[in-house]
């Protein structure tokens, strides 16, 4: 399965995605067989923004729709994810 970290499963609050995967990981070093991928929401700011009536005031890569977590955050989560899953691989051999 795939499992999506942001929405009901972060309680639509961005800043719990981190928890969230975090959750995954650990799944995934125990040797969870079940979970093939993960659905972050990510964008290069943190958080959402309305769109303005002027939109040269949109602020560069701040999403417009969900709230995101930032890039740095990312790529911490993916960095914990991956070290997770060469837990797994090393467990299997």
């Amino acid at each position: 399965m795939m499992v999506d970290c942001s929405h009901d499963n972060a309680a639509k609050d961005h800043n719990r995605q981190p928890v969230v995967l975090q959750d995954i990981a650990e799944q995934l070093a125990n040797g969870s067989k079940a979970i093939m991928g993960v659905m972050v929401e990510s964008h290069l700011v943190a958080g959402k923004q309305s769109i303005p009536k002027n939109l040269s005031q949109l602020t560069y890569g701040q999403s417009i729709t969900d709230a995101c977590v930032d890039f740095g955050t990312t790529v911490s989560m993916l960095r914990s994810l991956a070290t997770s899953v060469t837990q797994n691989c090393l467990q299997l051999n």
